[in-house]
């Protein structure tokens, strides 16, 4: 195999002339500073698309506060179509057709909701090559069928119906004729859009059922209509067969009494049904129901369908006579989970099924899971299962790990494979062996023989992930596909792509080492969303990255030869392809400019831009990002990028705004798109005059913080000696992770002429016994194994907590400091903002809380958010550019002065 390596600079035509533009800093002129306030100008392209044709293409601008602009245009022509308040666009596979919701305006919508009123939108359809629409209200879904020959349209229920379906409407587009059917609670086209399966609940009954409808003939029969509720509607892959569940609700029991009806050769003579009836089938466990709870899934091919199964019990009949009973929750040591996880789980332990099978020909029900093997996955062909029992390792903190066991799905009869085994990596697309990760090998054992083969043990290469820095097993860089003969597996490495043959061998570098070499990282690209095989025959885009120039593109490999398609100073997104034609769509970004979306064919030869998503951005200094590097104290070399504004003249030194969060070099060109949230917005920042950096942090076990505080400060020193930064007004800033950082780093360095911290866990010694209130988890598993990165416990290290932790430092922090939390935080109890605010206060120490009542670990609502942004400038540029104070910074905010300004 020979391999070629082509890079180049940039693509030509319009998209490198851009390139170079977006490289080189603009002079600033008369440009505008960006205000917080000018952040609402800037949009986002969402929803975009490309057709199957690859003829036409959809977009929406979206802008905060305003209504989305919906953009719908021809590739090959000069058809456009621009509609205000349209959303969600779609394309019919013959491109004949484009279907979109139209909303109501923001100021209207926000009405209704003030009114409780619901939200209703349109759905329009139009005719691409005419323009002429059509207008349906009230509606909640639609869909093309493959085939083009129908739109599928559901409507929202109307007040007051007690059906359990609302009116279904089936456009047959060619014909441009409507078919109505009622109450309809499911529907789902085949995959290749010849039929519609739809289900019908009435509010009394009449007439429920699981029905067909011919697209190509208009021909409606009825497949099941027996009484009952039908639920779980399900096609097969082909589209050949179609499963549902049928029962009844018993007001005595908790649970539905399902039947499951499957139905073969669908639509053609040999049409067959099957029914189970768990009353009537050997081995149904007693007291327990098929449940609507659970999936339905087929084989492939059908001729097996899995379902769950549930325990029934009776109603709780509410006494209201009876006296009330103590409501308490009793945590007890043996729980093998904590109440609180019981307590978030409770929904999905209320509703947990057991995974269990049909077996059509023999007319033969299998249990696959019960409460010793809870979680069972089954291969594509429904003949094995992968079962695992994590019971014996439930735990707090240790690393999750379980028993796996080969599954016979036609007996049930269950082979150990794997005991307290941790990693996994998949099933075979075929079902017929899985993956796993031991002794830094890639294994597979093979359900037919149960036979375990160490795939990589002969091959030249390792797939463990070196930049893994946590405690614990380091995972495998991760499995790209299986080939399309079945013989090999493609394995990532840290930057070649391998093939590793199932039956074991030396397997070889698919890349041909060009990723060590040159440490680029090659990977896969699917352009196909449905394609389970890779062919190492066919040609492959491959996308590519430079891990320390921070470059990307994207490569072909055409027998074994590897041509550079685009490689260039931006992050390059992978690209979408039209299903049924050589086009792309692909976005790229730098820091100066936004990742608008560019059409091209697979040479990605003069791309043609599709959106100019803000042009207004002309009008406004902006910067530019560099890369620099730097080492911590042991010589490992790290990477920081930093953003200078184009006015920048040589030999200024100007003040400086740190963000840090692990590593971020490798977002060098990432846009900074300007938004109100609870994270600093760079643009704002660097186009108002400062500099702003972000550098990578290594991390040692046991000393996160201490770390966090080398590489930061490190950084800071280098950009200084480059020459950038005013030493005496630097500041830094972190959230969550980083947040409990800076905090810390407020503590320790002299560096910093101010601090924003947010979310911030700042004792880690109470920290450790906290709640993650959103997950019910405590924080053991985190700061154990996870991103705290200890490596143990405060009970067996209590000195290294206190030490890493901000509170035990409060005495000898210098520093001004700005703390923010939502007094709803799921992650990060708020508390441990104000015990850090207290320890500072009784120390006399200068720092403000910023406490957003009602908001959790990120603030969500927009007046929240855009008071955060103002109130951070306003402390940054007080202590970074001698702005005057403002009242709150000098005094406070009273609460009864809140109040008042709340009620005004």
């Amino acid at each position: 195999m020979t391999h070629r390596h082509r890079f180049q600079s940039a693509v030509i035509g319009a998209f490198f002339a851009t390139t170079i533009a977006a490289l080189l800093p603009a002079q600033d002129g008369d440009k505008k500073a960006l205000s917080i306030d000018d952040y609402a100008k800037w949009r986002t392209v969402g929803g975009t698309l490309i057709s199957a044709k690859g003829d036409w293409t959809a977009f929406s601008y979206r802008q905060r506060e305003t209504d989305e602009e919906l953009h719908i245009q021809q590739l090959d022509g000069d058809k456009k179509y621009e509609v205000k308040r349209g959303s969600s666009p779609s394309i019919s596979n013959d491109s004949r057709w484009a279907g979109y919701y139209l909303s109501p305006s923001v100021e209207e919508a926000e009405k209704l909701r003030k009114e409780s009123k619901p939200v209703r939108r349109e759905l329009v359809l139009l005719e691409l090559g005419t323009g002429e629409k059509r207008t349906w209200k009230n509606v909640t879904s639609f869909s093309f069928a493959k085939s083009s020959l129908a739109l599928v349209i559901k409507k929202n229920k109307e007040e007051g119906s007690k059906a359990g379906g609302s009116d279904l409407i089936l456009r047959y587009l060619d014909r441009g004729q409507n078919l109505l059917l009622g109450s309809v609670s499911q529907h789902a086209f085949d995959k290749e859009g010849h039929f519609l399966a739809y289900t019908v609940d009435t509010a009394d009954g009449d007439g429920n059922g699981l029905y067909l409808v011919d697209l190509s003939t208009g021909a409606l029969r009825a497949l099941a209509a027996e009484e009952g509720e039908y639920s779980r509607l399900t096609w097969d892959e082909k589209g050949t067969a179609v499963a549902i569940l049928r029962g009844e609700d018993d007001k005595e029991m908790e649970e539905r009494d399902n039947f499951l009806v499957a139905i073969t050769g669908v639509g053609t003579e040999g049409q067959k049904l099957f029914t189970l009836d768990r009353s009537k089938a050997f081995g149904f466990p007693n007291g327990m129901v098929i449940s609507e709870k659970g999936t339905v899934r087929w084989a492939e091919p059908p001729t097996r369908v899995f379902f769950g199964i549930k325990e029934q019990r009776k109603k709780v009949v509410e006494n209201k006579g009876a006296k009330p009973v103590a409501d308490i929750d009793v945590w007890h040591w043996q729980d093998d989970r904590i109440q609180s996880v019981q307590m978030i789980r409770a929904a999905q332990d209320r509703n947990r099924t057991w995974n269990s099978a049909f077996l059509l020909a023999e007319s033969r029900f299998t249990r696959l899971a019960d409460d010793s093997m809870r979680s069972v996955q089954v291969g594509r062909d429904g003949v094995w299962a992968l079962g695992s029992d994590a019971r014996k390792y439930v735990s707090d903190w240790e690393e999750a790990r379980a028993d796996y066991y080969i599954v016979d799905v036609a007996t049930g009869e269950r082979q150990l494979a794997l005991e307290g085994h941790k990693r996994t990596l998949g099933l075979s697309p075929d079902g017929d062996c899985f993956l796993y990760w031991k002794n830094d090998n890639i294994w597979c054992c093979d359900f037919d023989t149960g036979e375990h083969r160490n795939l990589t043990a002969n091959t030249d290469q390792s797939f463990l992930n070196t930049e893994f820095d946590r405690v614990g097993e380091p995972p495998p860089y991760g499995v790209a596909g299986w080939s399309a003969d079945r013989s090999a597996i493609i394995l990532n490495a840290k930057y070649d792509i391998w093939v590793v043959s199932l039956a074991g061998g030396s397997g070889f570098n698919l890349t041909g080492g060009l990723g060590d070499a040159e440490e680029v990282r090659y990977r896969y690209h699917r352009t196909d969303p449905e394609q389970r095989f890779i062919d190492l025959q066919a040609p492959m885009l491959l996308t590519t990255y430079g891990q320390w120039t921070k470059k990307s593109g994207l490569s072909r490999m055409v027998d074994g030869e590897i041509s550079s398609l685009m490689w260039m100073d931006k992050n390059v997104r992978a690209p979408q392809k039209a299903r049924d034609a050589d086009r792309y769509v692909f976005a790229a970004e730098t820091f100066a400019e936004f990742p608008d979306w560019w059409v091209t064919d697979s040479s990605f030869e003069n791309p043609r831009r599709l959106t100019d998503a803000n042009p207004q951005q002309i009008e406004y200094s902006w910067g530019h990002r560099i890369l620099f590097d730097y080492t911590n104290s042991a010589g490992v070399p790290l990477q920081g990028t930093l953003a200078i504004p184009d006015s920048y003249k040589e030999g200024q030194k100007l003040p400086m705004l740190v963000n840090f969060y692990e590593k971020n070099s490798q977002n060098l060109h990432r846009y900074p798109s300007p938004r109100y949230a609870s994270s600093l917005q760079f643009a704002g920042y660097v186009s108002n005059g400062y500099l702003a950096m972000q550098p990578d942090v290594h991390f040692n076990t046991g000393s996160s913080h201490s770390d966090m505080l080398e590489c930061v400060e490190a950084a800071v020193q280098k950009v200084i000696d480059m020459g950038y930064a005013d030493p005496a007004r630097v500041a830094l800033h972190g959230h969550s992770y980083s947040g409990q950082g800076s905090a810390f780093i407020a503590t320790r360095s002299k560096m910093f002429a101010a601090v924003v911290a947010g979310a911030a866990a700042t004792n880690l010694v109470s920290d450790f016994n906290q709640l993650w209130k959103s997950a019910g988890t405590n924080q053991h598993r985190y700061d154990i194994h996870g991103q705290g990165r200890f490596g143990t416990n405060p009970f067996d290290d209590l000195e290294l907590y206190q030490d890493q932790s901000a509170v035990y430092n409060a005495r000898t922090m210098d520093t001004n400091l700005l703390l923010l939390h939502g007094t709803a935080d799921g992650s990060v109890e708020w508390l441990q903002a104000v015990e850090f605010y207290n320890a500072l206060r009784f120390n006399g120490k200068k720092v403000i809380l910023l406490s957003y009542p009602g908001e959790g670990h990120g603030l969500r609502r927009f007046e929240n958010q855009v008071d955060f942004q103002k109130r951070v400038r306003q402390f940054l540029d007080h202590h970074l550019k001698g702005a005057m104070a403002p009242d709150w910074m000098q005094r406070g905010v009273p609460f009864l002065e809140k109040e008042r300004k709340k009620r005004g």
